[in-house]
């Protein structure tokens, strides 16, 4: 369901691990992955959006407060790529491959990034 987009640098070992979800507007996919992780004491989470239009647009700071950035499509990984390289080149931009085609709070939506972020998470321990 997911893949690595080259993940680069090490992820720093703290008792909260930064999450940052990043979507085109940063109004349904990115910001349901904050809301489905926001109470979870293992993580602190931020979502950013890509477009002009964005709720939140992305910035260098975003990706550099990051522990790990997830985007919903590879386009969003190859817009931080293109415009944030050095923030980028030093931790993981993880592909969900989640479609834009869900609303805001889907339960569909919030059990598909739950699923796809922990598995990610759990194959960067081992």
């Amino acid at each position: 369901m997911s893949d690595s987009d080259e993940a680069g640098g090490e992820r720093p070992c703290s008792n909260r691990l930064q999450l940052l979800f990043v979507c085109s507007r940063n109004r349904r996919r990115s910001l349901t992955a904050e809301l489905a992780f926001e109470n979870d004491p293992r993580f602190d989470v931020r979502s950013a959006g890509t477009e002009p239009a964005s709720r939140i647009r992305v910035t260098a700071g975003h990706v550099a407060w990051a522990d790990v950035v997830f985007v919903m499509e590879r386009k969003h990984a190859d817009y931080l790529r293109a415009n944030f390289p050095d923030e980028t080149s030093a931790r993981p931009v993880i592909n969900l491959r989640v479609p834009d085609e869900f609303e805001h709070g889907d339960p569909a939506l919030i059990a598909l990034l739950r699923d796809a972020v922990l598995a990610e998470l759990d194959s960067c321990e081992g």
